[in-house]
């Protein structure tokens, strides 16, 4: 855990940089590829597409995820997680007390709209 809050950044030069987005999970299964517990999913972003995302959210049932709103990062690019690649990065926290990677989301508190961004 962190002690000290790391140095000042601009704005522009840091999360401005991000383009985080709200979507839907449409599709959610559990990955049995991966290293680690992972599941596989398939969020919706509006007009910014679907986006094929894998992420250690497993704490959560999959009846839970499926049609949960979630933020995302869609300018990353691809990542290699195993013999996997996500397209789009999910927002998360560290779940209480669980096994390092293991994570609960960061959502909008209502009915978002799909697409809107972060600021």
């Amino acid at each position: 855990m962190a002690k000290e809050i790391k140095p000042v950044v601009g704005f522009d030069e840091s999360f401005g940089l991000l383009d985080i987005r709200v979507g839907r999970v449409v599709e959610v299964e559990r990955e049995e590829r991966t290293h680690k517990p992972t599941y596989k999913m398939v969020v919706d972003y509006g007009r910014f597409g679907r986006k094929t995302s894998y992420g250690r959210f497993t704490c959560h049932p999959i009846e839970e995820v499926k049609n949960r709103l979630v933020l995302g990062v869609l300018n990353f690019g691809p990542r290699r997680m195993g013999p996997v690649t996500s397209e789009a990065l999910i927002i998360g926290v560290q779940w209480p007390k669980a096994e390092s990677g293991e994570a609960t989301f960061v959502s909008p508190a209502v009915d978002a709209k799909i697409g809107s961004k972060l600021f």
